[in-house]
């Protein structure tokens, strides 16, 4: 059986190699490919479309799918979802914005394998006609999750042991996390891990194949058991 194929979301950002300065590129940590090649996939980068694409854009790429990932990134956008622009808000991606959320809906609608990762989890929360909180400091008066620019928070992580990622990881998980949002509300998709601190740091459906959210950032540092799990049963093809 051939290695199923996971798309990987992206962004477009300015980037400089060689001669080159500041040329538009569609770049995505190395990580989250080094992850789904050593799990057994075969990584495929999606550079986001127009900010709104045609569901028979997202539809073709997504026929083109085994399994899904939803990287992390910038905030989504707050009038997304109805909410109000913080002050600590980083800029909108609405490339990114449109695009995510319609494969994300899309994928859904599926059965397509997903892991959402940081804003991935977030995008799948919005996605489902969720909510997020805008500024996690303002309530926990502390930058546990997002220590400062480029530094990834260090933290533990208290799975419900009857979940698929109890399953996967166990009932207690180091991660390294890098975000000052969290989501409050996530329609369809039950709840299954928390920081001490109480904020969500997973969920997922039951219902579904794969489909699940991480806070945090799992492509970072040497566990690969959730690109495992994602692979397996991208390569699960339901008769």
């Amino acid at each position: 059986m051939s290695a199923p194929v996971i798309g990987i979301t992206c962004y477009v950002e300015p980037a400089s190699w060689a001669v080159w300065r500041d040329v538009p590129a569609v770049l995505l940590p190395l990580a989250y490919v080094q992850q789904v090649r050593a799990a057994g996939g075969l990584p495929l980068v999606l550079p986001p479309a127009p900010p709104d694409p045609t569901p028979s854009e997202v539809a073709a790429l997504l026929d083109r799918l085994d399994g899904l990932i939803i990287a992390g990134g910038a905030d989504v956008e707050p009038a997304r979802y109805g909410g109000v622009l913080h002050p600590y808000a980083q800029p909108a991606r609405p490339d990114r914005d449109g695009t995510e959320l319609a494969l994300a809906r899309l994928a859904h609608e599926r059965d397509l394998p997903v892991l959402g990762v940081c804003r991935g989890m977030q995008v799948m929360a919005v996605a489902a006609g969720g909510r997020l909180e805008a500024h996690l400091p303002d309530r926990l008066g502390v930058d546990t999750h997002s220590p400062g620019p480029g530094v990834y928070g260090t933290h533990g992580v208290r799975v419900a042991p009857d979940s698929l990622l109890g399953t996967v990881l166990g009932e207690h998980v180091n991660v390294s996390s890098y975000h000052h949002q969290g989501v409050l509300e996530h329609p369809g998709l039950v709840a299954t891990a928390w920081a001490d601190d109480g904020v969500l740091e997973a969920f997922e459906d039951p219902t579904a194949r794969f489909r699940l959210g991480v806070q945090w950032h799992p492509e970072v540092g040497a566990d690969p058991r959730l690109f495992k799990a994602l692979v397996a049963a991208s390569a699960i093809h339901p008769a």
